[in-house]
This record gives structure tokens, C-alpha cells and sequence, in this order.
């Protein structure tokens, strides 16, 4: 199978100076001899489908792949507007998968699961001997058929056994829309799908349309997806006319995409929030409103994925994503990285790729403590029982005697810091306890709202657009 691979990229390196065709009749050649010849049967389908095309396209770029038949399939499954889960928010940890949420309706809330419930196995398969990318792994296909759940609740001894079957829920990509500060707004929107620009337009209009004094858009660990919304998201911005993107590429030439006519844009100051996984349509939204001055980026520097990806379905229920152009910013900036073995002038304008920060700002550090507390779960599991004997409001606040009571809580599971560390991370602890406690009693809607509280890139967009 390789030895077909490595046969067909020798042939073109030695006939370059040759037409296709001819080129094309030796791999031929070369192929029917070891069909012919090799000491074992080769799988043919195998030699063409994993070998010599995925070899070819592995040259061009990282991202340039050939579907086999089932593999076209699948894509075409995931391209679809729904998508079948069981509705709830889990917080996962080494070894443990906590419920925070479950959305009303949903097969996790008729089944009677809770916030605070801890699964301890799926399908007979315990969590506590996984790490998180194995978890992830698992909890990603229990979406896709019907699923058994042993949960453990407190307060009680036994296990339950919860069978669940995925159905269809609504993944909204504009996953907050809230009041940050009085008149400021805040989005975060985690992907780009078909309906995301119009559900960021109702999310500002509900926020206050024109009459926000600010915005704070969230785009980090956004990957990106639908270009045509993120031109949408861009086109609330800028004026009618204005570059959004350009596209440039050998087969499909030069072209500018601008702000249509007939739309008036919002006027009220812009922080776009990015970092290291901020990436492709995300991209295009942070460095078109950069480039037109319209927005202040803050964060790290983006990933630089700015391809044109063509899906060209092929014979026999195949299909091929290829790298046809690259996307670059109106001030001509390429959005995509130079890649290993690609030239920068000709491939991708030259520069690093990605988009730079206007101010770089870090999340806060990770210090020895927070990584202890966060690892062993135990805001979580405090979280857990407190909300089944405390109900808990929006209002919620935490008190010193509750901050002592965590502590009691924590010395009894062998963690005990020092005075001076306690100290130091005790407004930390605050929050993060707050933030675990409003998970399980209101929602992660409101945890999140106190966690970006103390986050350094958030309150550096609030000073951008004047709210500090």
C-alpha cells in the first residue's frame, strides 16, 4: 500500500518536464507490477484510497483530505442543522464527569438527572480509569445511540441506573448574551453556523441594539465553521462597501467581499476577545473590524487558518477537500500561517498569519493551589452538597463562614494549605467557590458571569470600550 504511494510521488519527481498523462501511465505501471508481483495480495481499494491520494494531498497542506465513501457520509451527517445529544452541561475532571445543567425537555431531565449527579460509568465502562481526552472521547460517542448512565448522588448509597437516548437538541453557537456592565454587553459565541449572524443580531438587539454603550464579543476558542455568518456578524459593523475579506487563489483568481448596501451598522465601541484557538471565519470577524479600526483585538495571537476549503465529491461516493484559496484581511494581511514547505510570498502573502492582538493580555496563572483545587474537583463536589441543603437564587453571595466551612471541607481531604497560600489565593477561591455554587443552584450562565469578573481579558475588553 505505501510502497504504491512512495512509487507514485518518485514517478512525478522524475517527470516534471512530462505531460500528466504520461506521468500518470508509469504510476499505472509501476502500481500493476506490485498487484502483480508483491509477496503478499495488496488491498487495492486500500493502496488508492489511504495510500497514494491522502499521500498526494498531505503535500499540499495539513488540511487537504480525501473522504472515502463512509467518510464523505459522516460529513455530510455532521453538516446538518441538528444534532443529537442529552442536554446537559457536565464539568469534566480526571477520572469524573459532573452534571452542572439540564436543559428543560431534554433526555437528561426526563430521566431525572440533576446538577451536582456525578457518572461514574457509561455502558459498563468506569470513568475513574480514563483521563480527560479519553472522556471526552467516550462522552462524544454515548451521543450517538442510546446509553446506559451509572450516577451517583449524594445522599444516596446506591447507584442509578439511568438509560438515556440522544435526540435532537439545539446547540445555540451564541452561547451568552448578558449585561457585562450597565449598557455594556457581552457575547460569547463558541462557533459559526448557518443561523449565527442573524442569532448575533437578535442577541444585540435584545442586549439594546444602538443604544449599547458597548460591546464585548468573545471569539476565543471559537474554530470558526460558516463564512457567509461571519461576513454577516462583520456586515453589523462596518459601513455598506467597506472590504470584509479578501480571496486569492491560482484557480479562482482575486476577489473582494464587501458590506452590502441597505444596512445600517451599529456605532458603539467594539472589544473582540481572541487567543491561541481563536481560528478560520473567526478570524475573518477580528481582522476586518481590526484592520477598519472598528474594534480593539485583545488577547493572544489567533491560530491562522484562513483557507478556502472546496468539498469535490468524486466517483464511486468519494469526495475531496482541497485547499483552493486563502483568505486575507482588507488591509491584504494573510490570515493563514505559513505552512511547513509552502512559500510565503506565493502561497500566503508573506507574515506570520493569524491576527495580532492590538493589546496581548494572558488568562490569569495557574499557581500550585488552584491547580490542586481544580484537579480534585472539590469546588465542585462542596457545590454539590451545599445546593441540596441551601437553594440558592441569583442573589447569591459568599459569606466568610462559608469560605471556613470549604476550608473544614478541604482539610478533611488532606488539603491543607498554608496561611500564607490561603491568603493570597483567597479572593480566587471566592470566586471560583461563588462561581461552582450558582453552577448547580441557577445555571452556567450565571457561574459564568462571575467568572468573567476576574478574567484579565475580559475586563481588559470592558476598559477598551470605556466601561473601567
Amino acid at each position: 500500500m505505501m510502497f504504491a504511494f512512495a512509487a507514485f510521488l518518485l514517478l512525478f519527481a522524475e517527470t516534471s518536464d512530462q505531460s500528466v498523462e504520461q506521468a500518470l501511465k508509469r504510476f499505472i505501471d509501476a502500481f500493476a507490477t506490485v498487484e502483480a508481483e508483491a509477496a503478499d495480495p495488496i488491498n487495492t481499494a486500500g493502496a488508492i484510497y489511504e495510500g497514494a491520494i491522502p499521500g498526494m494531498l498531505k503535500r499540499l497542506d495539513p488540511f487537504s483530505v480525501f473522504f472515502d465513501p463512509g467518510q464523505f457520509e459522516q460529513l455530510r451527517e455532521l453538516e446538518k442543522s441538528t444534532r443529537k445529544g442529552f442536554g446537559s452541561v457536565v464539568s469534566i475532571l480526571p477520572g469524573r464527569v459532573i452534571v452542572l445543567q439540564t436543559m428543560p425537555g431534554t433526555p437528561s431531565a426526563k430521566s431525572g438527572m440533576s446538577p451536582g449527579d456525578e457518572i461514574v460509568a457509561i455502558n459498563g465502562i468506569p470513568l475513574a480509569r480514563l483521563d480527560t481526552d479519553q472522556l471526552v472521547q467516550l462522552l462524544s460517542q454515548s451521543r450517538n445511540q442510546q446509553v446506559r448512565l451509572d450516577v451517583r448522588r449524594s445522599g444516596n448509597a446506591r447507584l442509578i441506573p439511568l438509560i438515556l437516548t440522544p435526540e435532537e437538541v439545539d446547540t445555540p453557537s451564541v452561547e451568552r448574551a448578558f449585561h457585562i456592565r450597565p449598557g455594556v454587553g457581552y457575547l460569547r459565541v463558541g462557533s459559526f453556523d448557518v443561523p449565527t449572524g442573524k442569532a448575533i443580531s437578535e442577541a444585540i438587539e435584545q442586549l439594546g441594539g444602538k443604544n449599547l454603550k458597548g460591546l464585548v464579543l468573545d471569539l476565543r476558542n471559537n474554530p470558526g465553521g460558516v463564512v457567509g455568518s461571519a461576513l454577516e456578524t462583520v456586515a453589523l459593523f462596518l459601513k455598506p462597501g467597506q472590504i470584509i475579506v479578501s480571496v486569492r487563489g491560482r484557480s479562482v483568481g482575486a476577489d473582494e467581499i464587501k458590506a452590502p448596501d441597505g444596512l445600517t451598522p451599529y456605532v458603539f465601541p467594539v472589544a473582540v476577545l481572541v487567543n491561541n484557538k481563536t481560528a478560520s471565519a473567526s478570524e475573518i470577524v477580528a481582522g476586518a473590524l481590526q484592520d477598519h479600526k472598528r474594534a480593539t483585538i485583545i488577547g493572544e495571537q489567533s491560530y491562522g487558518k484562513g483557507l478556502v476549503q472546496s468539498v469535490m465529491p468524486l466517483s464511486q461516493g468519494t469526495a475531496m477537500a482541497l485547499t483552493t484559496a486563502f483568505y486575507f484581511t482588507p488591509q491584504g494581511r494573510s490570515i493563514q500561517r505559513t505552512l511547513p514547505g509552502q512559500l510565503a510570498k506565493t502561497t500566503t502573502g508573506g507574515g506570520a498569519g493569524g491576527i495580532t492582538p492590538d493589546e496581548t493580555v494572558y488568562p490569569e496563572a495557574m499557581t500550585r493551589l488552584r491547580a490542586v483545587l481544580d484537579a480534585s474537583g472539590a469546588f465542585t463536589t462542596f457545590a454539590t452538597e451545599y445546593t441540596r441543603r441551601v437553594k440558592i437564587d441569583a442573589n447569591f453571595d459568599i459569606t466568610p463562614e462559608l469560605v471556613d466551612e470549604l476550608q473544614g471541607f478541604l482539610s478533611a481531604r488532606n488539603i491543607r494549605p498554608g496561611l500564607a497560600e490561603w491568603s493570597r489565593e483567597r479572593d480566587w477561591i471566592e470566586h471560583r467557590l461563588k462561581q461552582e455554587i450558582l453552577n448547580q443552584g441557577v445555571g452556567v450562565a450565571k457561574g459564568d458571569e462571575i467568572e468573567l469578573q476576574r478574567d484579565p481579558v475580559a475586563l481588559a475588553g470592558l476598559k477598551a470600550v470605556g466601561a473601567l
